[in-house]
């Protein structure tokens, strides 16, 4: 059975830092692209970042380019997610997802998903 199970999330204020940590079972992490999405409310989910299975590749959303740095531990089976000058738009329940490629900016192309952390981000 696959878990993803997040934790790194809370209250920031704008300019701030947190880091997100996504820790994996179940599956062969270091064969398997690992990704974040965000989800505000009354918004569709949307993919933040994506990184390959050694960690070589990665790819972001522009909004979040220069900000954020995703990377994984594959030895410690977790994928991170910095965040960094953090804005009030980036306030969202942030998703860690698996899949077998790490560049798929639609839901649907992730097989396995986290529950979620909340970040939230005051002005």
């Amino acid at each position: 059975q696959v878990q993803l199970v997040e934790s790194g999330g809370g209250l920031v204020q704008a300019g701030g830092s947190l880091r997100l940590s996504c820790a994996a079972s179940g599956l062969s992490f270091s064969s398997t692209g690992m990704g974040w999405f965000r989800q505000a409310p009354g918004n569709e989910r949307e993919f933040v970042a994506g990184i390959t299975r050694g960690g070589t590749g990665t790819y972001y959303t522009d909004s979040v380019k220069g900000r954020f740095t995703i990377s994984r531990d594959n030895p410690k089976n977790t994928v991170y997610l910095q965040m960094d000058s953090l804005k009030p738009e980036d306030t969202a329940v942030y998703y860690c997802a698996a899949g077998t490629t790490a560049w798929g900016r639609r839901q649907g192309q992730w097989d396995y998903w986290g529950q979620g952390t909340q970040v939230t981000v005051s002005s």
